[in-house]
């Protein structure tokens, strides 16, 4: 079986989040990056699936020189080769462009991608992809199972869960339950060192959305007490201040 993980380089959740030119560039100085957890996720079922000489990882990321810290510790949990897309992830749509371009031509049984990027958190990439490829997609998967040429997929819905199965190739959005994260180990982070990775230019795409600016959460209030005999002052409250009915 032939993987392809594709995975983003994001902020790990403890950095500062800041942000220049007015609110309109996000400031990457200080933050530490790392695997979007979700793409881990994706990483280590395409591992598990292809243990034992049942398949090849192959990981892409599209994104610039700074990232391949990211690429090798994919490398480390287990991926045999890497391609990067040089060029800044500029939007789901440029991603998805991006992917589709590369693996068209690359006879994969299986792309697999986190559900969605933890800065972002857009869930658009996979559905993109398998669009572009004309090939079926499910999000939100919550488990993974393949026979031969087909794969049966459990996701969440809302209020249950639906359990589909569609032949191979597809695309697949992966939520938790799907895999446990691996660990590198030493002999993985030494070997990483040695596996391929591959730069190649990105493809051009037209822009059609665009960032104008960022902000930041609101930060927290006050916690206002309401004695617990003053039912009517809550319900106002929840009314009048929260808005929630």
């Amino acid at each position: 079986m032939k993987i392809l993980v594709c995975i983003s380089n994001v902020p790990d959740t403890t950095s500062k989040i800041t942000f220049s030119d007015n609110n309109s560039t996000f400031n990457s100085a200080g933050v530490q990056f790392i695997i979007n957890p979700y793409d881990e996720i994706a990483l280590s079922k395409a591992v598990e699936l292809a243990e034992g000489g049942k398949g090849t990882v192959t990981v892409l990321h599209v994104g610039d020189a700074s990232s391949e810290a990211t690429i090798r510790k994919a490398l480390a949990v287990g991926a045999d080769e890497a391609v990067r897309v040089d060029a800044p992830a500029r939007d789901a749509w440029f991603v998805a462009n991006q992917i589709a371009t590369y693996a068209k031509d690359q006879n994969f049984d299986l792309i697999l991608t986190g559900r969605e990027s933890i800065d972002y958190n857009g869930t658009q990439v996979p559905a993109f992809v398998a669009e572009l490829l004309s090939i079926p997609s499910v999000s939100i998967a919550k488990k993974i199972d393949i026979s031969d040429s087909s794969a049966t997929v459990e996701r969440e819905i809302e209020g249950g869960k639906e359990i589909l199965t569609t032949s191979l190739p597809l695309v697949v959005g992966t939520a938790e339950g799907v895999a446990e994260a691996k660990i590198p180990n030493m002999r993985g982070i030494m070997t990483a060192r040695t596996k391929p990775l591959n730069v190649i230019p990105a493809v051009e795409v037209a822009s059609l959305s665009a960032i104008k600016s960022y902000e930041t959460p609101a930060p927290r209030s006050t916690v206002k007490l309401i004695d617990k005999d003053n039912v009517a002052q809550l319900v106002e409250l929840l009314h009048s201040e929260a808005k929630v009915i």
